[in-house]
């Protein structure tokens, strides 16, 4: 009978299974979560650091350690997807299969403990009527006795009639009779109970707590099987991250900085040879001291000069001339600065400031006028900020040169090839419509290809043309021929033109500057010379700022204008001359008067 607390201890630790079955079916779906939130993550990472297509970071590629990173890269997009794959997996085997089981058991759970219960109530049912009976039983009996001393009682009274006595008789034998029939239900209902409940205890129940015992058994077994593929989920996907992981490794093992160290090389040397030792200038003797080559001091009218410019590989600036250094002897512009107006309008200065008319000047004066003047910007810089150079590349150095052309080569080839095939084919379609016209006009075709010859016909000219420039660029390189061919005349010829192009506009701030065919020439170095000395090196630093408290013109050349208000940068400031050098943005600085601006510079400016 005490069982009834057990049912109530079996249903508590049955509902703690099923509630440990849940916790465990959470703990498997959170898991799946961080799978695929790490998946996205690494998909996402792998994906920031691809490289962008037609960008600058596509040719960085080549190289074998950056070809290692991008093979990472997509070993780490793969290493993704396995995470992806556990996810799923989990999902499937684990966390749906163990949410439908969980719904069954409660059914079965739920089913079982009806059944305990109701062998519960049927068992009570029987002891309440055993009870009954017993009661019965017993009351009867005590009334049998009462009615056999009452009979005894008037028996032996011989005041009462015979009659009474009579009836006291007849009233006792009917309630031994009563007694006799209650002893016998008491007994029948006894025997009953004591078989339903060894039926109960021996039969019902335990075939009860078999099945709540089979249930959790089952229950167990199953979360232990669960983790079991929770562990194998993660085993199945170990060999590919493992194969992920060795490409990893392989890409690594394939990094050559021989071959990174050469390519950088072939990338970057122009060709040219170093320059000749510096000459030794005799101070000692003025009259008949020489000029040194590499001087940049040399007068312009002095006729020793021009050879020197001329002569075998002495007549460039070498790119390891730092430009901070020759920029310490370019100037401001060499007049003297406007006073303030006495107004703010710019009426008051309408043509800026006269520049007085310039003496011969130093060589020095004369590259800071070629370098200041706006024709600089589009000789040096055109090409890194995209502008369109010459056809056959004579702007770069030799080596760079002879790269380009022999890309352009390839390039048209391909094209070529591109064209006769589509001529091969739109030919095998014609001679199909001649054999079967019902498919289609042969004529229809004659006119594209008469356009596919005439464009492989210009492709190859412009093939000759690229190969007769790269046949004379691979004949002038040192490495190919003679040293003394880089300097040949053809190539001076060649080269001159982009520098004859700066020289055209050259002018000092007063517009005044000639020169004769001589002094022309000093100027005419390779513009090569300059691109890679100019593109390389950064811009002057901002020191401070300034802000226009005039509005200035700067109609000539080597100033800026500016209007009254403007806040711009400061890059050079005055040095006694009554000029500011100021910048408004990357292409756009010059000189404005000291007096026309107020100056607020960095105190931690270099």
């Amino acid at each position: 009978y005490s069982l009834q607390d057990q049912f109530d201890n079996l249903e508590k630790h049955t509902q703690w299974g099923i509630d440990v079955l849940e916790k465990y079916i959470k703990f498997v779906k959170e898991r799946t979560e961080i799978e695929l939130s790490y998946a996205k993550q690494l998909r996402n990472l792998s994906k920031k650091y691809q490289p962008k297509k037609n960008s600058k970071e596509e040719e960085e590629y080549r190289y074998t350690s950056t070809r290692a990173f991008l093979a990472t890269l997509n070993e780490m997009n793969d290493y993704a997807g396995q995470h992806e794959v556990i996810s799923e997996n989990m999902t499937s085997l684990i966390t749906a299969e163990l949410t439908r089981y969980v719904q069954e058991l409660k059914q079965e759970r739920k089913s079982h403990f009806h059944d305990g219960r109701k062998a519960q109530q049927h068992i009570e049912t029987c002891w309440k009527q055993l009870e009954a009976s017993k009661r019965r039983f017993e009351r009867d009996c005590k009334e049998a006795d009462r009615a056999q001393q009452y009979f005894e009682k008037m028996d032996a009274d011989i005041n009462v009639t015979k009659a009474d006595v009579e009836k006291a008789r007849q009233q006792a034998q009917l309630r031994h009779q009563m007694a006799e029939d209650s002893k016998a239900e008491y007994s029948s209902t006894l025997q009953k109970f004591n078989s339903e409940q060894h039926e109960h205890y021996y039969t019902h129940i335990p075939n009860i707590f078999q099945k709540i015992q089979e249930m959790e058994e089952r229950r167990i077994v199953r979360i232990g099987e669960s983790m079991k593929t929770f562990a194998e989920v993660d085993r199945q996907v170990i060999p590919i991250i493992g194969k992920c992981l060795d490409e990893i490794t392989k890409a690594a093992e394939s990094v050559d900085h021989k071959n990174d160290s050469q390519m950088v090389i072939e990338a970057f040397k122009s060709g040219f040879e170093p320059p000749g030792d510096v000459d030794f200038e005799d101070f000692t003797q003025p009259m008949k001291r020489t000029v040194s080559e590499s001087s940049l001091s040399n007068s312009r009218g002095d006729g020793k000069s021009e050879p020197k410019f001329g002569s075998k590989s002495k007549g460039k600036l070498w790119p390891f001339i730092k430009k901070n250094k020759l920029m310490s002897l370019l100037t401001s512009p060499h007049q003297p600065p406007p006073p303030p107006p006495a107004s703010a309008s710019p009426s008051a200065v309408p043509n800026g400031p006269q520049s007085p008319k310039q003496q011969k000047e130093p060589l020095s004066h004369r590259f800071n006028e070629f370098m200041t003047s706006k024709p600089k910007i589009h000789c040096f810089r055109s090409l890194k900020r995209g502008g369109a150079g010459p056809e056959d590349f004579s702007n770069l150095p030799p080596e760079q040169r002879r790269k380009k052309l022999q890309q352009k080569v390839d390039e048209l080839n391909r094209d070529i090839q591109k064209e006769m095939d589509s001529r091969d084919a739109l030919t095998k379609m014609k001679d199909v419509y001649i054999k079967n016209p019902q498919m289609g006009d042969a004529a229809s075709v004659d006119h594209r290809l008469a356009e596919l010859g005439q464009n492989i016909e210009k492709l190859r000219l412009e093939v000759q043309k690229f190969e007769g420039w790269l046949a004379e660029v691979e004949g002038r390189l040192p490495a190919r021929s003679e040293q003394s061919r880089r300097q040949s005349g053809v190539y001076e010829a060649q080269n001159a033109s982009g520098v004859n192009s700066c020289a055209q506009d050259r002018e000092s701030p007063d517009g005044s500057y000639t020169e004769e065919q001589s002094q022309e020439t000093e100027m005419k170095v390779p513009a090569t010379d300059f691109d890679d000395e100019f593109d390389d090196e950064e811009p002057l630093p901002t020191i401070g700022t300034c802000k226009a408290l005039y509005t200035f013109e700067g109609q000539n050349e080597g100033t800026i204008s500016v209007a009254e208000g403007e806040m711009l940068y400061v890059i050079e400031e005055d040095k006694g001359d009554g000029w500011t050098r100021i910048r408004r943005n990357e292409d756009e600085e010059g000189y404005v008067p000291t007096s026309y601006v107020e100056v607020y510079l960095d105190k931690n400016a270099k």
